[in-house]
Order: C-alpha cells, then structure tokens, then sequence
C-alpha cells in the first residue's frame, strides 16, 4: 500500500526515529502504526521514544555571526552533565553553524547536518548518550554590525546564556558591550513600543491602585503614575535601561554617543521557562534500592 507523508510524520512524532526509517518501518509493515512501532523496537531504532517524555531543561545556548547575521539556538539536555560532554557540544556546534539562514525551528530540524537532518543527528545522539535531547528554539538578527556574547561559557560560542546585538552604525565594540548589559539585565523588550501591552495595563492597574491608597488628590495621583510608569519602562526595556559599563547614561544614549541605534537584541537563558521536575534524591536513592 502507499504510504503517506502524514503517516510518516505521525511515526515520527511518536518514535523519535528519521523521515527514512519510519517510512520504511511502514513499507514493511502496510502501513500498520502499531507494527512499525514495533518493527522499530525490534530494529533498535525507537531507543530516542523512551526518553522523549523526560524532561530536558539543561544544555547549551550556541551563538555565531557570519557576514552581518547571527543567529542563536538552544538545545536542551537532561542534565548539566551532559551539556559537558565534547560530543554534545560538537552536536550543538555543527547545529549552530546549520541555523545560518535558517527561517525558524522546523526549518533548522530539517536542515542539512553531516549528511542527515538535524533532527536525526539529534536522534541518533539520544541513542548513544543516553538522555532525552531537543532543539528548542532558534533566532536570527541582522545588521550594520551584529555582536555576539556568550555567559558561562562552556566551550567557543556555547554557554548557558547567548545574546546577539544588532545596531545600525557604530562598531564591534559598542555592540559587545550592550550584549553583555543584555545577558545581565535581561529586558523585556528593545523600547517602550515595542513591550506587551497586556503587560504595560497590568503593571499600571498595580501601580494605579497603589497610587490611590495614599488619598492624595486624583491631580497628584496621576502624576505618581506618570512617574511610576517612567521607572518600569526604565527598569524593563532595553534602550532606557541605565547602562551597566556607564550607569550616568542609557542604553539609547551610549550607543548613540558611539554613532550607533540599537536595532534589536535576542537573548537566550538554556531552559528559560521549562518547569524543571525537582528531584528527591533520597527518596530516589530508596527506591532504586527496593526501600
């Protein structure tokens, strides 16, 4: 029977495995989903399915530029161990090199690596490593000049923290700078307009509500908002941050002090958001043991 490219997908979510392999774990076995799964098993192929449910919150942040453009990507690992391996870094080395030019996510698992797609190698690393592995997101800025800033760093152009700067104008050494304000800082957002604005009410309801509790005339009150607001917008967006190299001026005014405009940042913190499951290592510990 034919196979469909939905039925190849569909193994492919639930296994784990290559376009290839679970295309041909159906042709062997007319398109019944059960079987192949099984025929996958049987093959060694389904071993990246054990882990898939696992969670993976630790790994690396790769950053490079080539040519005016950089990119970032995360790829989580379960543990902190892992990410110190030369072979998981090697992985997500040759990964950050394929996202050049790459549009977003689905586009860089697909991506050509070493013959394979990107979402194979990582398969096939979760096979001989041993942990449940994932490539979780990926980002691209262009510019004038695009700097790249890596903290903690665990190897060249990987860490636990990545950001790209991109500016119009300027130079090198400015852009690096306020890449490493942004890894400190991590802002919400480039500028005022630019931030959520369901976010902006809510903080303004707060602040609002805090205003009035004092009992002081609504002519006043209004004016503590104005004023509050300022200091959010200062405290959470890029270009009005204090700048951390120079705190007597802004982002906005020292890179336009060194002839630039900072066009836009992306920063990346390895499992930013990611429920971590907390460990009880005793209990862990007893229950290996038959306690």
């Amino acid at each position: 029977m034919a196979i469909t490219a939905k039925q190849v997908k569909e193994l492919r979510d639930s296994s784990g495995v290559g376009m290839m392999d679970a295309k041909k774990a159906l042709t062997e076995t007319n398109g019944d989903m059960e079987a192949a799964v099984d025929w996958l098993r049987t093959k060694g192929l389904a071993k990246a399915a054990k882990k898939a449910d696992r969670i993976a919150a630790e790994g690396l942040v790769g950053v490079t530029v080539e040519n005016g453009v950089g990119v970032v990507v995360e790829i989580n690992s379960e543990t902190d161990f892992v990410a110190k391996n030369a072979e998981f870094q090697e992985m997500v080395r040759g990964i950050t090199a394929a996202a050049v030019g790459v549009s977003d996510i689905d586009a860089l698992k697909a991506a050509p690596l070493n013959g394979k797609t990107v979402q194979d190698v990582v398969n096939d690393k979760i096979a001989t490593i041993g942990e449940n592995m994932s490539v979780r997101r990926v980002a691209s800025l262009s510019g004038d000049v695009v700097a790249a800033y890596v903290h903690n760093a665990a190897a060249d152009g990987m860490g636990q923290i990545g950001v790209l700067v991109a500016l119009e104008g300027g130079n090198a050494d400015i852009a690096r700078q306020i890449a490493m304000h942004v890894a400190a800082t991590n802002p919400s957002a480039l500028s005022v307009d630019d931030l959520d604005q369901a976010i902006v009410e809510r903080e303004k309801a707060v602040l609002t509500e805090q205003a009035r509790e004092s009992g002081k005339p609504e002519a006043i009150i209004e004016n503590m908002i104005k004023g509050r607001m300022n200091k959010f917008y200062e405290e959470v967006t890029l270009l009005k941050q204090k700048f951390v190299i120079d705190p007597d001026v802004n982002v906005e005014t020292a890179a336009k002090n060194a002839g630039a405009t900072v066009t836009g940042f992306v920063r990346f913190g390895v499992g930013d958001g990611i429920e971590k499951k907390v460990e009880d290592f005793a209990a862990e510990v007893a229950k290996t043991m038959g306690g």
